[in-house]
């Protein structure tokens, strides 16, 4: 047995170049599409879970960062998309919240799914102001994912504290990776 473990994280090799990371990003749609397309390419390289996110400067459209689940591929539970793009964001920006108190909602983090109870968390711990979702809870649980205490009551409690949360945005497009995740007999790490 190893006495000590070092962790290195970040996303697969290909994601630097299939992400347009000049590119400014004008609707929720766009951004959306973004996160789609970054599930599944996940899907296709077989690199990890059916699921991506981004997050954007909501001013600007800037991309800030990007995540896509590598639970499998880093043998590592609680590296599910939303984190990778949460942690991706406060290594580039040199932070560690995505708020303040002059830009509380200055930054948004798109997710191709409706979020686990820990990416729940995370997103309202990360300082974002805002958080779109892609397909829903039920589209990941129809596959056998476990999103775990996920209620309306926790929507509810991010809204309460600031977090704007969209659902259903490009709902039928973002399936398609659950479907190809499904068809391609992607492992089920969590049912």
């Amino acid at each position: 047995m190893i006495p000590f473990a070092k962790v290195k994280i970040d996303n697969p090799d290909w994601v630097k170049s299939f992400v347009a990371w000049e590119r400014h990003y004008a609707s929720d749609n766009e951004k959306m599409r973004l996160a789609i397309a970054l599930s599944l390419e996940n899907v296709v390289h077989n690199s990890g879970g059916p699921f991506g996110a981004a997050i954007f400067n909501r001013e600007s459209g800037e991309l800030v960062s990007v995540g896509v689940n590598s639970v499998l591929r880093l043998n590592n539970c609680i590296l599910h998309a939303e984190i990778m793009a949460i942690m991706m964001a406060q290594a580039r920006l040199c932070c560690y919240t995505l708020s303040n108190e002059s830009d509380h909602k200055r930054y948004e983090l798109f997710a191709s799914c409706e979020p686990c109870a820990m990416c729940l968390g995370a997103a309202l711990w990360s300082g974002v102001g805002r958080l779109v979702c892609g397909a829903a809870r039920e589209d990941a649980l129809r596959l056998g994912f476990e999103e775990g205490p996920v209620f309306a009551t926790s929507h509810a409690y991010l809204e309460e504290r600031g977090v704007e949360i969209v659902h259903g945005v490009m709902r039928e497009e973002a399936n398609a990776s659950l479907d190809q995740y499904s068809a391609n007999k992607g492992v089920i790490y969590n049912g």
